[in-house]
């Protein structure tokens, strides 16, 4: 038994050592009280691992091998109603997939509302009860959300070199409420932080309603299904539509079938299938190529 203690605990030290994670600078928090730590759990709820309560911003690094890396950078920003974080299905497994094709990943986890032991059952009570107030709480959260996104961005394009990435292929994917943040990225970037590309995946335009976009926006692909019970089709429609009239570089995958939060679940769908579609297209972009 004594054996098995130390191994094991020699595993999970290992485990922890072995992840690159990086400390995001903080700001103002615009007078947000977090009164609990950091919390990640399996949600019976939403049936898949996440993080909830996040105060302060962090990234992981999912480094590809020497042997594929390409150069491409893509910062991914999972989803769950700025009140958790799908943090494998939309965040973990998203990197992984982008290191097999030599795109080096970081795994954003930006600020929350402020929750108890489950910020997923909060949400989802307050979804029936008092939907109201879900919106005056992300309200007062997302200003300092965004600036995380901003943050990633500029800290990746400062230590492109650190990280073996092209300064000028660092992209940014968010799903839902990080689609969100993504949005807000592409109409509040500066020379610094600005993205080389953006990727909204049923992202929740309810709280980032779409605007013009800017003079120098980069090329966008937006993904999302018809079907999303959320009603996000309309928005990515609206989104797309609005770069479309500006004459700006973008790509829409609308699958009939696929629903809301599917990131990298299967469901014998097309929609299995969209980071494979992403790929493709930032490979016609000439955003990610064969090994630098």
């Amino acid at each position: 038994m004594k054996y098995l203690v130390v191994a094991v605990f020699l595993f999970l030290a290992f485990a922890s050592f072995s992840q690159e994670i990086i400390e995001l600078p903080r700001g103002n928090t615009g007078g947000i009280v977090w009164e609990n730590d950091e919390k990640e759990y399996f949600s019976t709820i939403w049936q898949t691992q996440v993080v909830t309560n996040v105060s302060v911003p962090t990234m992981q690094v999912f480094r590809s091998s020497e042997a594929t890396n390409n150069g491409t950078a893509v910062i991914v920003a999972p989803g769950g109603g700025l009140y958790a974080l799908s943090i494998n299905s939309e965040g973990n497994d998203v990197a992984k997939w982008l290191n097999e094709k030599g795109i080096t990943a970081f795994v954003l986890k930006y600020r929350l509302v402020p929750t108890g032991e489950d910020g997923v059952g909060e949400i989802s009570h307050l979804s029936v009860s008092d939907p109201k107030k879900i919106g005056e709480e992300v309200a007062k959260v997302i200003p300092i959300s965004i600036q995380d996104g901003l943050n990633a961005i500029a800290h990746v394009r400062e230590n492109a070199a650190t990280y073996g990435v092209n300064p000028d292929k660092i992209g940014f994917m968010g799903f839902s409420a990080g689609g969100a943040v993504t949005m807000r990225v592409a109409y509040n970037y500066n020379e610094k932080s600005k993205p080389n590309f953006l990727v909204p995946v049923y992202a929740w335009t309810d709280v980032m309603p779409v605007q013009t976009p800017k003079d120098d926006v980069p090329p966008m692909v937006i993904i999302c299904a018809t079907d999303d019970p959320l009603g996000l089709a309309k928005g990515s429609i609206e989104l797309y539509n609005s770069m479309l009239k500006a004459n700006k570089p973008v790509a829409l995958h609308m699958y009939a079938k696929g629903g809301h939060g599917f990131g990298m679940k299967k469901q014998n769908l097309p929609s299995d299938r969209w980071i494979e579609r992403f790929y493709e297209w930032s490979v016609a972009q000439g955003i990610t190529g064969l090994k630098q």
